[in-house]
């Protein structure tokens, strides 16, 4: 492959893998994310003693900070379905979230929109008191379309779904970790010793035990394949409309996708914007 590697695997042991997400100033998900993504996915799938995978960033600040909107959309509509039937970027997290390993997110900085349907792709989500966590679409005039909306919603609740997701604010750990959106938070000096030894614990149980476990948890909680793909739909019909071009370049000039700006702040600052829009 001729694109730099995004996904920087360490084969702990053979039944425990660390993969490390590395994609710019601030970790920007995007058309090559989703083939990367895809393949390390497929190689998951085929590894016999696998039992789990850890997944981190060493960005300062940043675990996935959202998807790049300045990404070649006409590629990404393009891209031709994955396994499932369904478009490569919803696929990679329906399979991701279907495996047969345990999957745990160590979240020590910014994840939101696409970082934040990884993560929610994820089954185990530990955070370091320095991460933070939204879905910020609604303030660029878009549906979320890797399945926010099914898996906050069964995670948190309806109305705290509803928080997140109207409100397109920045959501620091404590909070997330009230509410369900992650499992706990972790000391930032003490959460890569504790993710490993957890990921540590896990590798050392029976791989059939393990998958046969996540296998009947997935089948009584995640959402129907169909449910994902509407959220797909709406995000595509939602996206890039020219009223919204405006505000967009608006983020642009104020540091958006640079690790200063307004990404630090991202999901206030955006309801501050347009807050100062509307006003008379």
């Amino acid at each position: 492959m001729s694109t730099a590697e995004q996904f920087h695997v360490s084969e702990v042991t053979r039944s425990y893998w660390r993969v490390t997400f590395d994609n710019g100033p601030v970790n920007l998900m995007d058309p090559d994310t989703i083939e990367q993504l895809g393949e390390l996915i497929g190689r998951i799938e085929d590894e016999p003693e696998l039992t789990v995978v850890v997944f981190r960033s060493d960005k300062p600040g940043y675990f996935i900070a959202h998807w790049d909107l300045m990404s070649d959309s006409a590629r990404v509509a393009g891209m031709p379905p994955g396994p499932t039937g369904l478009h490569p970027y919803l696929d990679n997290f329906v399979r991701l979230s279907k495996l047969p390993v345990a999957t745990i997110s160590e979240i020590r900085g910014r994840t939101r929109g696409a970082g934040s349907e990884f993560v929610l792709s994820t089954d185990i989500r530990f955070a370091s008191e320095n991460a933070v966590l939204g879905q910020f679409e609604v303030g660029v005039g878009s549906v979320p379309g890797g399945g926010a909306m099914a898996r906050l919603g069964r995670l948190v609740g309806r109305g705290r779904a509803l928080e997140i997701l109207l409100g397109g604010d920045d959501m620091p750990a404590g909070v997330a970790a009230e509410y369900g959106y992650v499992n706990r938070v972790v000391p930032d000096a003490d959460i890569e010793a504790f993710t490993d030894a957890f990921a540590r614990r896990i590798a050392g149980f029976d791989r059939v035990a393990v998958a046969g476990i996540k296998g009947l948890v997935d089948a009584a909680t995640l959402p129907a394949n169909e449910e994902l793909a509407r959220g797909l739909q709406a995000y595509f019909a939602t996206a890039g409309r020219p009223e919204n071009r405006p505000f967009v370049q608006l983020l642009f000039d104020n540091g958006l996708q640079q690790p200063g700006g307004i990404e630090t702040d991202l999901g206030t600052t955006i309801g501050t914007l347009r807050q100062n829009l509307d006003r008379p």
